[in-house]
């Protein structure tokens, strides 16, 4: 049996409000109440709020079809925030150079999806005990160059000129060679003031 619920134009952003979702997602409903109820967060009220309304839906639905939930079994499978409108008030605040921002209210959409169903299937491919998929860098995902960043630094090793030296090595020596020129100039030119 699974119940959903959701509560809408919360108070606070959505960021804010998905640091409290995560400490509560795939835990039982007694232990989610129970951090919901301890935590310091300002979005936590609303959260509970809405994982009460979860558990009496399920209860609602249970009845419904004429079968018995136990609210101890009962624990989140799915629990997410959307982000709300942003409402632009009225009031203003002080911005540099004379200007004014106006202030706004964050809103945000909370849906919580309880399960009754057992979490041993949870988490796991293909049902098989330990089976877990092998770590894949962001690097390997993209493919191409970014999958292999070694392979440029020997491609430049492999580019080097005659002399030994890569094309980025010459780099300092174009600098020095300007900045002896830049020098001759002047000394130059304050040969021909003196005399």
């Amino acid at each position: 049996m699974e119940a959903k619920a959701s509560a809408k134009y919360l108070r606070g952003s959505a960021q804010k409000a998905r640091l409290v979702i995560d400490m509560i997602r795939g835990k039982n409903v007694n232990q989610a109440l129970a951090i919901l109820r301890y935590s310091n967060k300002r979005a936590a009220l609303g959260i509970e709020k809405c994982v009460k309304s979860a558990i009496a839906n399920a209860n609602e639905a249970a009845e419904k079809a004429n079968v018995s939930v136990d609210p101890d079994e009962l624990w989140l499978k799915a629990a997410y925030v959307d982000r709300g409108p942003t409402k632009h008030r009225r009031r203003v605040r002080p911005a540099p150079q004379g200007r004014a921002y106006r202030e706004q209210r964050h809103f945000c959409h909370v849906t919580i999806l309880l399960s009754s169903e057992s979490q041993e299937g949870v988490g796991k491919a293909d049902g098989k005990a330990g089976a877990t998929k092998p770590a894949v860098s962001k690097r390997a995902k993209r493919g191409g160059a970014a999958a292999a960043p070694r392979a440029k630094k020997a491609a430049k090793v492999e580019a080097t000129d005659t002399a030994g030296k890569t094309a980025g090595e010459n780099k300092p020596q174009k600098k020095a060679s300007k900045a002896a020129a830049k020098l001759g100039a002047a000394l130059r030119r304050k040969k021909k003031t003196e005399k």
